[in-house]
């Protein structure tokens, strides 16, 4: 009984004694446990260090004055035709000397001048069929072969005579017509000079309102003359000094001023009447003729006899016939003024056109104008040349390049026209020598980002891509931090250094964050403006995020 009873002891003792143990192993080893649930997160020291705050970028050279090679004709000016290549002698790249062939041409006429040869012949062969079917005068081939188009303001002085004809032939029609319906009205004894009577009161009228008025401006300019003249008399008594009987002045010097002033006024009426006659003598001979033409068709109705009636109706109504005929012709021949007109300006102007065209040959060698090499080549064998007429283009010897890449507008900020820019992998290029040339706004965005142009000398050719990195030179700071430790939110830059707590069972690090200015940047580190001594340990990368406030564990710990 007491052997089962201490048998019993034994193994709560032993129980006892592994739980204790167990929770002992636990307790110490709780810290090393923690840590491995925890974010791990490499340091380095935030310590003093240079700078050099270099951008990079990468850019397309291309020539910075490019020589265009041109058409160029036997009148030395630039050619505008088109023209079939029949060979081409270089190649983008090629570098060639002033004089030297850099294509050949199979043809010295342009395709553009055989067009136009081409529709001036079909337009002449219009002109003849229509010449046939009356529809053009014979005068205008004539034009047209002799070379002397007329001009426009010849055409239009003759459609104007031709106008002012038509009108008179109009006229005439219509007393014609007035004439014949007259002596139609006196066939069958109805003879009444009622209209013609009313006729000749109008005219007569007419004519003496007008005359009637002229003659009442002369009147008035007639006793107006007879007013300076007698001012013109008190003139000369006053300036012979003329005395009365009594021995008084005839005329006295108010008198005297009285009549210049007068004779003034009185000029000015004359003149302006005389203007006012002019205007209604210029209507009387027509207003004369109206009247004699009434006063005619008056008498012939008074004189007419009954046997004349029918002669005089035949003889009207031919000269009515011939009247229409007449005007008839008159419209039919301004009408083909016009149509000649339009036919003579459309050839006008294709020999302008072909004018332009002439001398327009070139030579079968296109040349280079200039040292250089080529950078692009617009023609291919067997083709037409391009319709701007550029051939080739060429880098002149001795001509530099440019080159351009955009950078935000806080790079842009560091940087100053005159920077020399270093070549990435420099030892391939030979003295190339590139130099910021100008800042200005990116087109494609000018709110965020800058365009940089570069200057490019030494040797390089048009189309090559450069590597290039300017700005600043090195300057020492006090705070430098990997790049790495940089970060930023909402509320600007900042970054996480490591706050060390110790406690029994060891060391805890906390992740702390400081804000921070970064004052310079280059490819690894930047410097920064932040309350810190320097060489405190900043957070540069971590396994999963890590936010301030929170406990992470070291690398390799």
């Amino acid at each position: 009984m007491n052997e089962k009873s201490n048998k019993k002891r034994e193994w709560v003792k032993t129980a006892a004694i592994v739980f204790l143990s167990v929770l002992l192993v636990l307790t110490f080893f709780s810290n090393t446990i923690m840590n491995y649930s925890l974010p791990e997160v490499a340091t380095q020291y935030v310590e003093s260090g240079s700078i050099t705050a270099k951008i990079r970028g990468n850019g397309v050279v291309e020539s910075g004055d490019p020589y265009s090679v041109k058409l160029k004709t036997t009148g030395d000016s630039n050619a505008t035709g088109v023209y079939e290549v029949q060979s081409v002698e270089v190649r983008k790249g090629d570098t060639v000397q002033k004089g030297d062939a850099l294509c050949y041409l199979a043809s010295s006429e342009n395709t553009t001048m055989k067009a136009l040869r081409k529709q001036w012949d079909e337009k002449v062969q219009d002109v003849e069929l229509r010449i046939l079917e009356g529809k053009l005068s014979s005068s205008v081939l004539t034009h047209i072969n002799n070379g002397n188009l007329a001009s426009m303001t010849t055409y239009q002085n003759q459609v104007r005579d031709k106008d002012t004809e038509i009108e008179r032939l109009e006229d005439e029609l219509q007393e014609a017509k007035d004439t014949l319906q007259s002596w139609k009205d006196q066939q069958g004894g109805k003879v009444s000079t009622t209209k013609e009577k009313k006729k000749l009161d109008e005219a007569q009228a007419a004519y003496d309102e007008v005359n009637d008025v002229v003659e009442a401006a002369k009147a008035d300019i007639e006793a107006w003359e007879s007013e300076i003249a007698e001012n013109n008399r008190k003139k000369r008594d006053y300036e012979d000094n003329k005395l009365n009987a009594d021995g008084t002045p005839a005329v006295t010097p108010e008198e005297y001023n009285a009549a210049i002033q007068n004779n003034t006024i009185l000029e000015n009426r004359i003149q302006k009447k005389k203007d006012e006659i002019a205007e209604d003598e210029a209507k009387l001979p027509d207003l004369k003729k109206a009247l004699d033409k009434a006063q005619k068709a008056y008498d012939n109705k008074l004189s007419n006899k009954e046997d004349d009636i029918e002669d005089q109706i035949s003889n009207w109504t031919k000269e009515v016939d011939e009247r229409e005929e007449k005007l008839s012709e008159a419209k039919d021949a301004k009408a083909r003024l016009i149509d000649d007109l339009k036919v003579e300006q459309e050839f006008a102007k294709l020999q302008e056109e072909m004018d332009e065209q002439k001398g327009e040959s070139v030579d079968g060698a296109v040349t280079a104008p200039v040292s250089g090499s080529i950078i692009d080549v617009n023609v291919k064998s067997g083709e037409d040349t391009p319709g701007n007429g550029v051939l080739f283009t060429i880098q002149p010897e001795g001509k530099g390049y440019t080159m351009e890449f955009t950078v935000t507008n806080e790079q842009a900020k560091r940087l100053s026209v005159g920077d020399k820019a270093e070549l990435v992998n420099s030892w391939r290029y030979d003295d190339v020598d590139v130099t910021l040339a100008s800042i200005k706004p990116d087109k494609q965005d000018p709110s965020q980002k800058k365009l940089l142009t570069f200057d490019v000398t030494g040797s390089v050719t048009a189309g090559q891509s450069l590597n290039v990195s300017v700005g600043q030179k090195s300057a020492n700071y006090d705070l430098t931090v990997p790049n790495s430790a940089i970060r930023e939110d909402n509320n600007g830059k900042f970054i996480l250094t490591l706050e060390t707590k110790s406690t029994p069972l060891g060391n805890r690090y906390i992740a702390t964050r400081v804000d921070v200015e970064v004052m310079a940047s280059d490819d690894n580190r930047s410097a920064i403006s932040a309350p810190l001594y320097g060489y405190e340990y900043v957070i540069t990368t971590s396994t999963a995020p890590v936010e301030a406030g929170k406990q992470v564990r070291l690398a390799n710990n």
